[in-house]
């Protein structure tokens, strides 16, 4: 199977994961797979989305029903912890909204919030309000670097091409100079 394959037999699935957990890289990815006619860039954007809503609910509630065991293994990350905390406390709702957008927080967030007094519908609006942003922008961002990828390849053949064309007008050259000093 070739890399075309690949990619149309399991990029779903390799997104849902990748979404679940953390996300840019892999949505950028199938977006600009979609714009090579690999994925469909509906899908790319409804699974990117619901995997990112599954997956920051599931460390929010795993947060709200095991806080204490997981007071005790946040050292790793207290820093990250404490930051993400003092910000929620000043900018609750814009956390909520935009945490996925920040690189290095996306897991931390949901269970940070998890922790504090939130309300989980509130959590839980406003994590499907910044999923669905997020997998639109992110998804249609990596569709149009997609459209740059192809005009980059296109100058490349260009490029390419120009630079046979110069190393045979070179190498006739150097031949037909060889060949007259013979003479």
């Amino acid at each position: 199977m070739d890399l075309a394959g690949l990619i149309a037999a399991h990029g779903y699935w390799a997104l849902a994961l990748g979404a679940f957990l953390e996300g840019e890289t892999i949505l950028v990815l199938a977006g600009v797979a979609a714009h090579r006619g690999y994925l469909d860039l509906r899908l790319v954007i409804l699974v990117a989305f619901a995997g990112s809503l599954l997956g920051d609910q599931f460390f929010f509630l795993m947060a709200r029903r095991h806080a204490g065991w997981l007071l005790r293994r946040l050292d790793a990350w207290r820093s990250k912890v404490d930051a993400v905390h003092r910000h929620l406390e000043r900018r609750q709702l814009l956390i909520m909204l935009g945490f996925r957008f920040v690189y290095g927080i996306r897991v931390v967030t949901p269970v940070v919030i998890g922790l504090s007094r939130v309300p989980a519908w509130r959590f839980a609006v406003c994590n499907a309000a910044g999923a669905a942003v997020w997998a639109v922008v992110v998804g249609s961002g990596g569709y149009l670097l997609g459209n740059a990828v192809n005009v980059f390849l296109e100058n490349a053949r260009v490029a390419e091409l120009a630079a046979f064309g110069l190393a045979v007008v070179l190498g006739l050259g150097l031949w037909l100079r060889r060949r007259s000093r013979r003479r």
